[in-house]
């Protein structure tokens, strides 16, 4: 009997367990922020400064049994003794550019007065610097607000709870705009004196307002989930971490909270409950040292992520890279074979109300859907996030409206267009979200609904649809800069009710109904002009899409109430598994084309939501009879 060596040239690979699919793995070892301990304080305090990046952090000032001037530096595992600060004091503010070798203390309580002293430190000793204009303690405890020469320090209490902001420029301080509210106990975080952020803090009682600084002004941003002050804080102001922390009635507490930009999402809690912390870092690399919780702690813990990053390590490299090949598992005693994935459709959480005919945004883990209606003409403001597991109620459009085109993300998105049924008309209204609510922003050139659009935030393609009463298609193209709609090259087919993906310079436009009921043209955007390339396998309008360019792309379900699904690689379309129920009119805008995404539709409406998963491979059993 011939053997497999000599047949193919090399032996057969022998392994004792199967290959896991990426997905599981990302399932089996998920990436995500999580606390760990670390070295401890040499000096057990509350109410310290904590600057630098990360690990590499100083830990200064602070109480004891009484105020200390106590300086620590840390290397990533442990705490050492450097020289103390000339004035002994806690509740004070901190800056660090970048190193522990220059840093800034300012601000604070002595043990008989409140203090406007501030130092610089040169990595060995602390030089005494110029004051701040007024004396105060309490202002962005825990906050690493800036660098050496270019600071920020806000709120605290003076005689009283202070909306104070006092700018560093290096060699003297110059009050600017003040905060919004006056509070002390507020979290501090910012690379420079010209962008921070003010994170909770206490005016009559803990709050969960946040503001942004821009170089002038304080503006009110999303608020955080839990009340608190006397919290620790690290990061910029678009990428923050708020942890600890004590909440109202007084209880210290160990949540933790991510800050995108745009809004505050709870993540893994820190081990110990405490207040009065130092904090430092950024929103992935930070540090809590010292607090209370209770008694003072010399506790610190460092904050870091671990596990399978799945935008490092694409799925399909990894597939890729195993699909085709033949072993033998010695443990089961079996040969095996591993062929390319295949997609499925499965339940998904239900919106909070039956809709059809709207438009979204996002992917199949962080989707947003907007607009729609409810049989038989009620146009609807509806707007609910989408976790992978549920769907939130949002704040709503200002205009109802279906029918209406949507592209970009669940924290950034626009909605374009669409239809009012009563009274009826086609709108040109566009509407911008930014993670907590909707805005009116420049119109399109052309009122339009059953439109198609592609894109992000800032740059992005509606394309085709339709004008009420008129049973004209429109060909037209408008891009979309961030600030103003522009005419572009039209598609070589005037059509609605088309689907759309991609973007605004890499986009698909596919089906619809131009002249006869269900169109299966499909036309490819490079940036400036259209061009046909294959058809759909079944024609049909109305339909879902998902994607993410020109070469990759579902289109989902269509008239008349289909459940077919057909996927593009770029060349050609193939039919895939159906949708659990035949549906049209669910225009979602969210998802990929292997991870896909179905929301509500008709007849009526339905609040059901179907996703669909490609598998990274199959694993198949060979027979050797």
């Amino acid at each position: 009997m011939s053997e497999y060596k000599g047949i193919k040239g090399f032996q057969i690979q022998t392994r004792t367990e199967d290959p896991v699919p990426y997905a599981q793995a990302l399932e089996d070892n998920p990436y995500a922020g999580v606390w760990s301990s670390g070295g401890a304080l040499n000096t057990t305090r509350r109410l310290l400064a904590g600057t630098g990046p990360g690990t590499a952090a100083l830990g200064f000032g602070g109480f004891a049994t009484t105020v200390v001037a106590n300086n620590e530096s840390y290397n990533g595992t442990s705490w050492t003794e450097l020289a103390d600060l000339n004035t002994a004091r806690g509740q004070l503010g901190g800056a660090n550019h970048g190193t522990q070798t220059a840093g800034l203390a300012f601000a604070g309580e002595t043990a008989t007065a409140r203090v406007a002293v501030t130092e610089s430190w040169n990595g060995s000793s602390w030089t005494e610097v110029a004051d701040l204009n007024a004396p105060r303690y309490g202002g962005g405890v825990g906050g690493d607000a800036g660098t050496q020469t270019s600071a920020l320090f806000f709120g605290g209490y003076t005689t009283a709870k202070s909306a104070l902001n006092e700018s560093w420029n290096g060699s003297a301080w110059t009050e600017v705009g003040d905060l919004n509210a006056a509070k002390e106990g507020v979290a501090g975080t910012g690379p420079s004196n010209s962008a921070a952020l003010a994170i909770g803090g206490s005016t009559t009682a803990a709050v969960t307002q946040t503001e942004s600084w821009n170089g002038s002004s304080w503006t009110e941003v999303s608020d955080l989930n839990t009340a608190r002050k006397d919290a620790g804080a690290s990061g910029t102001p678009s990428a923050a971490l708020f942890f600890g922390g004590q909440t109202p009635p007084p209880a210290r507490v160990s949540n933790t909270e991510a800050w995108n930009g745009s809004a505050w999402t709870e993540v893994n809690d820190m081990a110990t409950a405490r207040s009065q912390l130092a904090g430092n870092g950024s929103s992935t690399v930070a540090l809590a040292s010292g607090g209370t919780t209770g008694s003072n702690t010399n506790a610190t813990e460092e904050w870091a992520f671990s596990g399978l990053d799945p935008s490092s390590t694409p799925a399909g490299d990894y597939s890729n890279a195993i699909i085709g090949d033949f072993y033998y598992n010695s443990t089961t005693g079996q040969f095996k074979n591993i062929n390319a994935g295949v997609g499925t459709w499965a339940s998904g959480g239900n919106t909070p109300t039956p809709v059809s005919n709207t438009a979204g945004a996002g992917t199949q883990t962080a989707a947003i859907n907007f607009g729609g209606r409810n049989p038989p003409n009620t146009q609807l403001t509806q707007s609910a996030k989408y976790d992978g597991t549920s769907w939130t109620a949002t704040p709503s459009l200002g205009t109802g409206r279906y029918s209406l085109a949507g592209f970009g993300t669940n924290t950034n998105a626009i909605a374009a267009g669409g239809f009012r049924g009563s009274p009826a008309a086609t709108l040109n209204s566009v509407e911008s979200w930014n993670g907590s609510s909707w805005s009116e922003i420049a119109e399109i050139g052309t009122a339009r609904y059953v439109g198609a659009a592609a894109g992000v935030y800032t740059n992005g393609l509606i394309f085709g649809g339709k004008l009420y009463p008129s049973p004209a298609t429109y060909a037209n193209t408008e891009t979309w800069n961030g600030s103003a709609w522009t005419e572009v090259s039209d598609l070589n087919t005037a059509r609605g009710n088309l689907g759309g993906t991609g973007t605004a310079t890499s986009a698909l436009g596919f089906g619809g109904t131009s002249g006869q009921p269900h169109a299966g043209f499909v036309e490819s955007w490079d940036g400036s002009s259209w061009t046909e390339v294959a058809d759909l396998n079944t024609g049909r309008g109305t339909g879902g899409a998902s994607g993410s360019s020109a070469t990759s792309a579902l289109y989902i379900g269509g008239q008349p109430n289909a459940a077919i699904t057909e996927s593009w690689d770029g060349t050609s379309w193939t039919e895939v598994a159906d949708l659990g129920t035949g549906r049209e009119v669910i225009r979602e805008g969210a998802g990929t084309a292997t991870a896909g995404i179905a929301v509500g539709g008709a007849p009526g409406a339905t609040n059901a939501t179907e996703e669909f998963t490609v598998s990274d491979f199959q694993i198949k059993s060979v027979t050797t009879s």
